[in-house]
């Protein structure tokens, strides 16, 4: 005796007929005909008086419609009660400060459009922050880096992470063919506070090359850097998804592919961990959306 056996049996009833009953369910006459001809089977017993229209149950049929109905409805309940549970969950997302005011903000606008009902509880955060947080299963998934194998997570790559130099217009680093670390040493700096990725690898490669260097600002995020550069009171170099295409009217943008890495971006979850269901939605919107900007 299977579930959906009793449930066209007993919409079959309510509702007076098999035609009324396939209607409300779904499905094809001849399925919920199957289905009522099949339990009469397993029970032994005729559940309908299929002689007068409309049918009408047996004493068989009332009997068993005494019993399964109060089942079925308590399995419809459970469904829809877990459905609507699963849709009011918080999609947990951790990002880096850069990737929330840009990167993230583009998914989440697409996304809200799309589900305007599901709630997003959003973290910024450094790298290091984001994978534990990931891994301890305090947020659904992260947005960073590739953060290197790990047997415990699974990453997803969506697009290229690009660094980039960041000047005031007709600064002289412009007029460069190819711009070294020596040339970049040579300026006052303005870079996020902290030990952001970027700043660990410039710093490491000034150092590596006994460079001396000055960081004459530190502020916490790009959009404010932009700014001070653009005032020219020094440069910068960062994450390229932080340049929107107005900001090349006031800044030169230079690539610094050949001399910082080219790394994939992309989504972090906790390896076996079931996500529900608009958090998976929420990573699909993250795969149609960024992954055209490649």
């Amino acid at each position: 005796m299977e579930l959906r056996e009793l449930k066209s049996f007993c919409t079959a009833a309510k509702a007076g007929g098999i035609s009324k009953a396939a209607i409300e369910l779904g499905l094809g006459q001849p399925t919920v005909t199957t289905h009522i001809r099949k339990l009469e089977q397993e029970m032994g017993a005729v559940l309908f008086d299929r002689s007068k229209r409309p049918i009408r149950l047996t004493p068989s049929g009332v009997a068993l419609l005494d019993l399964a109905a109060p089942l079925i409805e308590g399995i419809d309940e459970l469904v829809e009660s877990t459905t609507q549970a699963e849709q009011e969950s918080i999609i947990t997302v951790a990002t880096t400060n850069d990737m929330v005011a840009h990167t993230l903000l583009r998914t989440v606008t697409v996304f809200l459009h799309r589900h305007p009902h599901t709630r997003l509880r959003i973290r910024a955060a450094y790298m290091d922050d984001i994978i534990e947080m990931v891994r301890s299963g305090e947020m659904d998934l992260g947005l960073i880096p590739y953060p290197g194998r790990s047997e415990e997570l699974d990453f997803t790559g969506l697009f290229a992470y690009e660094r980039v130099l960041i000047t005031p217009l007709e600064h002289p680093l412009l007029n460069e063919e190819v711009v070294t670390f020596e040339q970049i040493a040579e300026w006052p700096l303005i870079l996020r506070g902290g030990m952001t990725l970027t700043r660990s690898m410039l710093e490491s490669e000034f150092k590596r090359r006994g460079l001396s260097y000055e960081v004459l600002v530190e502020l916490d995020g790009m959009d404010i850097i932009k700014r001070y550069v653009a005032l020219g009171m020094g440069i910068s170099v960062g994450p390229r998804l932080a340049i929107e295409p107005e900001d090349e009217r006031t800044l030169g943008i230079v690539n610094l592919a050949n001399l910082l890495p080219v790394e994939q971006t992309g989504i972090l979850t906790l390896r076996g961990r079931t996500l529900s269901t608009p958090a998976q939605l929420f990573i699909q919107v993250m795969r149609d959306t960024l992954m055209r900007r490649r």
